[in-house]
Formats: structure tokens, C-alpha cells, sequence
């Protein structure tokens, strides 16, 4: 019964009404001619999935592709290269509705965030919210101190290898059987490399990667998060493309 459900949601999100009548069918004869493959691999119908995702519109093209397999990934949110903090919460909280709406599980990064006062500034508790914005920007920091000094292409491996190597780590800690990233999908993004540091991460934390080409779904995804009301960000994250933009948020 778990398959059936995946394919008709109970819920009422943007992507349960995009689906039309003839769209429903199409996933019923998709799914019992998997079922009666001679090539049926149960394994995948029973996937538990861990889905790095950078934001709402690229989720909205990465989930349906998986759902179609009878995947339904839990979402993680780990994103340290955004910036400044008020765009990291616009993207968070966007991808939060999209998790709502479409009633999927979400992981955040928030058990990154300081738990003693060892590790927050001079005079400062720890465990309110102005203190975690203090923790949040600390942590961007971080990112803009390790990756000052390389060169784009340099700086966007680091990128890719700090986000899918903390999702492996996440998956492996939490029996995922595999994980993946939004990131596959978008046609900006260097492909090979983050395919070939995925499998890197899958071959140091004992968990699958599972690659899927999701690039085909990216024009219709921001479509559908446009005309949903999604937040549509107009750069990559990290405060080196917004320069490259013109200071643009």
C-alpha cells in the first residue's frame, strides 16, 4: 500500500494539484509495469533517501523525478555558503513550505548550531534565536575564510564537497540507504563534479550515492515555483556569485 500512496499523495500541495487525470494515469501503468518487470528491483521501491536541497524550485524538479520511482526522499537542509543570513532564511523558509505543503519530511542544519557558551561570543547565552543568527553568521564565516582565496572553480568543488560530504555523514548516521542532491538538476552547476565528489563521499561514509540526471526538469521547476510563489533567488548563494551579479538579492 506504501507505493500506491507514494504516487497519490493525501496531501493537497502545488504538486498533488498539478497532477491532471491523465497524468494519474500515466503513473498507474508506470508503476504496474514496474511491478510486473521481470527487471523489478525492490530495493529501490524501498529506498530510504536522504535529499541534500539547496532550495524550493529545484526541489520541486528533483522530487516528482524520484516519486515517479517510488522514492519519497526526506529533505536536508545544510547550506552554509549562503549569503548574507537574511537570504540563507528567505531560502530555508521557502524550502520549509515547499516540505509543508508536500508532506515530506525535512532535516535541518540547526544541530550545527552552538549548544554551549564555550563557543559563543563573550557575555552571550546560548539557545535563543539572536544568539543563533550570531552562530549562523560565525558559521558563514567560516565558509568565506576557507574558500577567499581560491579561484571559482576551486571555490565551488569546496562548495560541493562541504554540503554532499556532510549529507553522507548525515545519511550514514541516520541508516539512510542512500543520498542525493537538488544540485543534479540545475544546468549552472558543474555536473561531473559534483557526480564524481558524491561518489567520493558515498566511498568514505559507506552509503550510496544516487545519481540522477534531473537537468531535463530545471525549466519546468521554475515555472511551477514562479507561478506557486515561491522565493526565486538570483544567485547561487555564496557571496562571491553575488558579487558576480551586481550585489543583487
Amino acid at each position: 500500500m506504501a507505493v500506491w500512496r507514494e504516487f497519490f499523495p493525501k496531501n493537497s500541495g502545488s504538486l498533488a494539484r498539478n497532477k491532471s487525470a491523465v497524468f494519474n494515469i500515466y503513473y498507474l501503468i508506470f508503476i504496474l509495469s514496474v511491478l510486473t518487470s521481470p527487471k523489478f528491483d525492490d530495493k529501490i521501491m524501498t529506498m530510504k533517501l536522504l535529499l541534500h536541497t539547496c532550495c524550493a524550485p529545484c526541489s520541486m524538479g528533483c522530487v516528482p523525478a524520484l516519486l515517479i520511482e517510488a522514492i519519497t526522499p526526506d529533505l536536508f537542509w545544510y547550506n552554509p555558503n549562503i549569503h548574507p543570513y537574511d537570504e540563507y532564511l528567505r531560502r530555508y523558509n521557502s524550502l520549509k513550505r515547499f516540505a509543508e505543503e508536500e508532506d515530506l519530511e525535512m532535516l535541518s542544519e540547526n544541530e550545527d548550531l552552538p549548544s554551549s557558551t564555550e563557543t559563543l561570543p563573550n557575555g552571550a547565552e546560548s539557545g535563543n534565536e539572536a544568539n543563533q543568527v550570531i552562530a549562523r553568521d560565525s558559521f558563514q564565516d567560516i565558509f568565506v575564510k576557507n574558500t577567499s582565496g581560491l579561484i571559482k572553480e576551486e571555490r565551488c568543488r569546496y562548495c560541493y564537497k562541504t554540503r554532499l560530504e556532510k549529507t553522507a555523514l548525515t545519511a550514514r548516521g541516520k541508516n539512510y540507504d542512500a543520498f542525493s542532491t537538488t544540485l543534479l538538476i540545475s544546468p549552472y552547476q558543474n555536473h561531473e563534479e559534483i557526480l564524481s565528489i558524491g561518489e567520493e563521499a558515498a566511498s568514505i561514509y559507506g552509503v550510496e550515492f544516487l545519481y540522477r540526471d534531473f537537468r531535463p526538469n530545471f525549466r519546468e521547476a521554475q515555472r511551477q515555483a514562479r507561478a506557486s510563489s515561491y522565493y526565486m533567488q538570483k544567485y547561487c548563494g555564496c557571496v562571491f556569485s553575488k558579487e558576480e551579479v551586481g550585489g543583487r538579492s
